[in-house]
């Protein structure tokens, strides 16, 4: 198994402070210092995990409201790990278009196989897949046009 890069340890960084928000409930500033604290953020993609843990904290709830039609339950019975990478997978799809929505998904996949339960790489893939079109139009026509 190859070492996470440096952007894949910044999103495993933004998904323990988003479990941490869910659950733990404490302030957006005091996780973003306790992560910044941990070990792996010497390795993670620091501006990254900067500018995603600012979008996907402040933008939580659109985010989640955009992901919400794609679910066969209320986000609110989702496994906060599911949810947290839903929440990122979204941010990822909607903010950065200079990363391949392919790549969005397969990273929240990958983050799914660790850290989620049995099916939820299945489960997150299947919600991503469904919002993508919606979030990545012409990307997606594009690649279609070109494949």
């Amino acid at each position: 198994m190859s070492t996470p890069t440096a952007r894949r340890r910044a999103r495993e960084l933004a998904l323990q402070g988003l479990y941490e928000r869910q659950v733990g409930a404490n302030a957006d500033a005091a996780i973003e210092a306790d992560l910044a604290a941990s070990p792996g953020y010497a390795r993670a993609d620091q501006a990254y995990f900067r500018e995603l843990w600012s979008g996907v904290t402040r933008e939580y709830d659109s985010l989640l409201a955009a992901v919400a039609p794609k679910l066969d339950r209320k986000a609110s019975a989702l496994a906060p790990v599911e949810r947290a990478l839903l929440v990122i997978g979204a941010w990822e799809l909607l903010r950065r278009p200079d990363i391949p929505y392919r790549a969005v998904i397969n990273e929240a996949i990958e983050l799914a196989k660790s850290y989620g339960g049995t099916d939820a790489h299945k489960f997150v893939n299947g919600v991503l897949d469904k919002l993508a079109p919606e979030l990545r139009a012409d990307e997606i026509r594009a690649a279609a046009n070109h494949g």
